[in-house]
């Protein structure tokens, strides 16, 4: 056995334990393979079936994968750069995926829309839907954590944990109305209608509210360098 085996493999180990960026980048990394086969996916059955949720919601899957997808390469091609030169570089590409997010917010007025009449499509039982539930839990815990924890990090590390923390609530509105669909009798879905449009008004308006603070907070820290 070669004996620097065991050092390879506890080193990313290591890392993941003790740097933040690490866990982060490397999180995000795989966070970007699943969006890419959600927005293939979505994509797939938007185009080859009439179904707008499909095409809409694959949109703002597209739009998560460029953002979280310019971020990582932007960190991976400063690596080498001196620490002044990647904080100024790491300003201009935060300021430039701020901007962006304005855009991602405008994707999801139409799928949320679908969602609040029921017009989303459905296709699981309720096993699957606990299965859901128990991620998306999981999901928004650990993004509500780790934005507790961003802002000592670099500016990129910190909209890596937005982007995340907005890709969680959006899963949140998916399994709201995952849920009202498996387990309300079929024909009596309209019936949770107003409780679904205030609480996906509730989330979007603090997806915006997160939105606008990101920017802001970049152009304020623009100014102050």
């Amino acid at each position: 056995m070669n004996p620097l085996q065991p050092r390879q493999f506890h080193r990313p180990r290591k890392r993941w334990r003790e740097s933040y960026r690490f866990q982060t980048l490397a999180g995000s990394a795989l966070s970007l393979c699943i969006t890419a086969l959600f927005a293939l996916y979505h994509g797939f059955l938007g185009f080859f079936f009439p179904s707008v949720w499909h095409r809409s919601i694959g949109v703002f899957y597209f739009l998560l994968v460029v953002l979280r997808g310019a971020i990582l390469l932007a960190e991976h091609g400063m690596r080498s750069k001196p620490e002044a030169e990647k904080q100024l570089l790491r300003q201009k590409v935060f300021l430039a995926t701020s901007a962006l997010l304005f855009p991602l917010n405008l994707s999801l007025l139409l799928p949320i829309s679908l969602m609040v009449r029921m017009e989303k499509p459905v296709h699981m039982g309720k096993i699957p839907a606990i299965a859901m539930a128990a991620y998306t839990s999981y999901k928004i815990t650990m993004a509500l954590l780790h934005m507790r924890k961003r802002r000592s990090h670099p500016v990129l590390i910190r909209e890596l944990r937005t982007i995340n923390l907005i890709d969680a609530l959006v899963s949140i509105l998916t399994l709201q109305n995952t849920l009202i669909m498996v387990n309300t009798d079929p024909g009596r879905e309209r019936s949770m209608l107003p409780l679904s449009a205030v609480s996906s008004a509730a989330i979007y308006l603090l997806i915006l509210v997160i939105t606008v603070r990101s920017f802001f907070r970049a152009k304020s820290e623009r100014r102050s360098r």
